[in-house]
């Protein structure tokens, strides 16, 4: 399966095509496939194949900023490179137009964005993706090219200036005598300051049975780079986890590395990855973490067992009240990091272990930091209203049009961040045939023997008595409005031409089966369950009523500055000096490491 794209669309917010840049063959053109790829309904997938078009093409498509990016292919093409091939584009074109993209930036660059797209990919075989190396190869106009382009002169031409830098010709000779070309980094780098920085974001994401037993703990780490360094530097980022160091091998999953990583090093040894960095900040590595213990069946026991700590879990308790129009929402908050010391910590609350630095230069960390509390708890759609919010910390809001209740708790006085914060909240749903005949039932006289008359089909707006006679429904006093007729299903059929004796109400022997009548003499039954009396299987009191506007789930989000819940940490990033040019033995850059864990409606708790 090759890696070949015939063809790149861009259009606007208004599916209107901005740029169309051909590759190879003679595939669709961007007003023609668009309205076959609009056809398919929402939401659709990232790959499409159109069989309709001329020729069949399938579609990858990627959406940002309201731009709509699709790559056409007539071949059997790799999804997973038409698609990175997508996303590297939206990266590049953030870089060279900035961000975030809109069409307007596009149309006034359109030239970087040609040049751009023909650097990318050659013929259809994506090439060239890296930044560093696309910067030296694509001229970016300045306010001086723009400034000549203006008055009818090319931006580009130097010999209105003077004669070509020479200084400049010097350094790129020597730079590309000092090695072989490395195309995620350019040549000649050079600052003043040396600085380099590695952040850790891991995104959380926990599902918990009503019971509170975990069904699912995964985590989905991104270890982003940022490196400030001249010369052509030679790294090695060591990463531990709890466990030890042959730990990270198990406990990363489905990792993915940048291309200046070398595998074979991290084969050897996992958890060390040795690698020369693009200048700028770009993403190293990313993983997957589970978090659940492993399954106890298994024959070899694991070595290391950790619990899994959360700092925000959250509880639903449903019909609550008189009526059961009532539910409470508690969340439980506990800032009592594991391997963070109680001298560390905000607020002084205790704790185990050491705390680790937050920057390898030197410097203690102040402990990790709880933010950004929201609780939210899917409404169903039954539901009109939500009244007496009643919140013991914080605000919650209520959005009929969202169907959503956000409840937001404030972390800021880091000595009562940990405990029990509650919302206590009442219902109302929309009125139903059910409560208006709950409520018309009670009304009825209780003396009232409702066992007398029978439903008649062929006097559907009456009910009569043994003797034929029609008896009148009783009225409410003070509504003055009729009881609403009871339903085929509310009362059960009787006989007429028999009445109850006390003796008859007596429990009777069986007695021998008779044969059936025909259809035209067969009597009514008086033992059919579908027809019972009021049916309470299917009437429904103001309790079950209430049950169905219950919420079934609620989640909680949250971002810890300086914790991660996978446990992983940096144990050092230091430099190889035999194996680095341009970067003198003397110079000592500045190191940096931070930690954040973001969890946007990541702890579910279902109910």
């Amino acid at each position: 399966m090759s890696g070949e794209i015939d063809a790149l669309y861009i259009y606007d917010e208004h599916n209107n095509p901005l740029v169309e840049q051909i590759y190879r063959s003679r595939p669709p053109s961007a007003a023609t496939i668009l309205p076959l790829y609009t056809s398919h309904p929402a939401p659709r997938p990232s790959l499409l194949y159109i069989p309709n078009a001329t020729p069949p093409v399938t579609v990858f498509s990627v959406v940002q900023s309201n731009l709509l990016f699709l790559a056409l292919s007539e071949v059997d093409t790799e999804p997973l490179v038409a698609l990175e091939f997508l996303h590297r584009v939206v990266d590049i074109l953030e870089e060279f137009v900035g961000a975030p993209l809109i069409s307007h930036k596009i149309q006034a660059n359109y030239e970087v964005v040609a040049q751009l797209l023909n650097e990318m990919c050659d013929a259809g075989i994506v090439c060239n993706t890296e930044l560093n190396a696309l910067q030296e190869v694509v001229e970016m106009p300045g306010w001086m090219g723009k400034l000549l382009g203006g008055v009818g002169l090319s931006g580009s031409s130097t010999p209105i200036l003077g004669a070509p830098n020479t200084l400049k010709r010097s350094i790129s000779a020597n730079t590309a005598a000092q090695g072989p070309a490395i195309p995620w980094r350019r040549p000649g780098v050079r600052h003043t300051s040396n600085e380099l920085y590695v952040d850790i974001i891991e995104s959380l994401s926990v599902t918990m049975a009503p019971s509170g037993r975990l069904l699912s703990a995964l985590v989905s780490g991104t270890i982003a780079f940022t490196a400030k360094i001249s010369g052509v530097p030679e790294l090695l980022l060591s990463l531990t986890a709890p466990g030890g160091q042959q730990a990270i091998g198990r406990k990363l999953e489905l990792p993915v590395f940048h291309p200046c990583v070398r595998l074979a090093k991290w084969r050897e040894r996992p958890g060390e990855l040795s690698f020369i960095p693009p200048d700028g900040r770009f993403i190293l590595a990313g993983y997957e973490v589970d978090l659940l213990p492993i399954d106890p069946g298994l024959d070899e026991p694991p070595s290391h067992m950790e619990k899994l700590f959360l700092p925000a879990i959250v509880d639903i308790r449903k019909s609550l009240g008189p009526t059961g129009s009532e539910f409470e929402v508690r969340l439980i908050l506990n800032t009592n990091f594991p391997g963070y010391s109680s001298l560390n910590r905000p607020g002084g609350r205790g704790g185990s272990g050491t705390s680790t630095p937050s920057f390898l230069g030197g410097g203690n960390s102040s402990g990790p930091v709880l933010e950004d509390v929201l609780v939210t708890i899917p409404i169903p759609n039954s539901v009109r209203n939500i009244t007496d919010l009643q919140a013991s910390r914080g605000d919650a809001l209520f959005s009929p049009g969202n169907n959503v209740l956000e409840w937001r708790v404030p972390t800021k006085d880091a000595g009562t961040v940990s405990g029990t914060a509650t919302l206590r909240c009442t219902v109302s749903g929309y009125p139903t045939g059910d409560d208006d005949f709950d409520e018309d039932f009670e009304d009825v006289d209780p003396d009232a023997n409702l066992l007398q008359g029978y439903y008649d089909a062929s006097a559907s707006t009456s009910y009569q008595n043994p003797e034929g006679e029609t008896t009148k429904r009783k009225t409410k006093k003070k509504k003055k409005k009729k009881v609403k007729k009871i339903s085929r299903t509310a009362i059960a059929h009787v006989d007429p031409q028999q009445e109850m004796t006390p003796e008859q109400s007596q429990p009777q022997p069986p007695t021998p089966p008779q044969p059936s009548p025909s259809p035209q003499q067969q009597p009514t039954s008086t033992d059919d369950s579908s027809n019972s009396i009021f049916h309470t299987s299917q009437r429904k009191t103001k309790t079950q009523l209430n049950a169905t506007l219950m919420p079934n789930s609620a989640s909680v989000s949250f971002s810890v500055r300086g914790w991660l819940p996978s446990g992983i940490k940096v144990d050092s990033l230091n430099i190889d000096p035999r194996r680095s040019r341009g970067l003198g033995e003397t110079v000592k850059p500045y190191k940096g490491v931070k930690y954040l864990c973001v969890s946007r409606k990541g702890v579910e708790r279902r109910c």
